[in-house]
């Protein structure tokens, strides 16, 4: 396990949230992608390659997953 340095990575939740409780933030930190749960920022996050991370955008902006 490699531990991430919380403390320099800035994290934004999608302005379309609209200020829901059902939020992801994400964050950059080099050439990683971390996401995490708004509700809960302290309860661990989601590490993803940049590759990985404009894939997933990418299937989102297609319509890939029901996110209602």
């Amino acid at each position: 396990m490699i531990r991430t340095d919380l403390g320099r990575v800035v994290f934004r939740k999608s302005t379309y949230s609209e200020g829901g409780n059902g939020c992801v933030e994400a964050g950059a930190l080099g050439t990683h992608r971390l996401i995490r749960d708004s509700k809960n920022p302290e309860g661990g996050h989601l590490t993803v390659g940049r590759d990985t991370w404009a894939a997933l955008v990418s299937q989102i902006k297609q319509g890939t997953y029901d996110l209602r």
